[in-house]
Formats: structure tokens, sequence, C-alpha cells
């Protein structure tokens, strides 16, 4: 992966509405609506940050009459383990499953850095 595209996916990623937004699409498509419900956030704070997670390519969107689906990309879910629950993006790898050390709720990343 080159690094702008690393760099881009990783700001994305940063932010914990996003993160949450992340891993609520990884168990299965849903609308804006459903997931304004989900990561407990306004409509307009969901939209804003799924075209920040649409421009890094880690979701895609699809206009389905009156509401928006979104879905995890294809080309980022190959980048995850079998389980989807590690994301490797060549700089570092993202554990989807364990919790960052002080939080009880797992919607963080664990990063695993290493170099390359």
């Amino acid at each position: 992966m080159g690094s702008e595209l690393c760099v881009k996916m990783l700001k994305a990623l940063a932010d914990d509405t996003r993160w949450r937004i992340v891993r609520a699409l990884l168990v299965k498509p849903m609308t804006v609506n459903a997931l304004t419900k989900r990561v407990e956030a306004t409509q307009y704070n969901v939209s804003k940050h799924l075209r920040i997670l649409r421009e890094a390519g880690i979701v895609e969107t699809t206009k389905l009459g009156i509401h928006v689906e979104c879905r995890v990309a294809e080309a980022f879910r190959q980048q995850l383990n079998r389980q989807q629950s590690k994301l490797d993006l060549g700089c570092c790898t993202f554990s989807f499953d364990r919790p960052l050390k002080g939080t009880t709720s797992g919607a963080r990343p664990q990063v695993d850095g290493k170099r390359r």
C-alpha cells in the first residue's frame, strides 16, 4: 500500500466515531439512519464521518431510494484477516477485538506498530 493511502486510512480511523462506524459495518451493511442510532450520533455527523471514510477508501455507499446504504469497501475488507478482527496496513496492524488499555468498550483500535 502506498504511504499516501496509508496516511489517509490512519487519519480516518483515528476518530472514535469513525472507528465505531467501521466496526458496525464490518458486521453488516447499514443505512445512514441505522448507523446514526448504532453510534449515537446525529445524522449530520454520521454523514460527515462517512464522507471521510469514503475518501479514505474504507467505506462505499449506495443510494437506495431515499436511503443510503453503507458497507465496508471490498479493497479494505481484503486487508483484514479471515476473522475480520485484524487490519494490516503494512505500516501497522489494528485489532478490532481488543480494547485500548484503560478502556472497556473495545471501540478504539489497538495498534501494533511495526517497521517495514
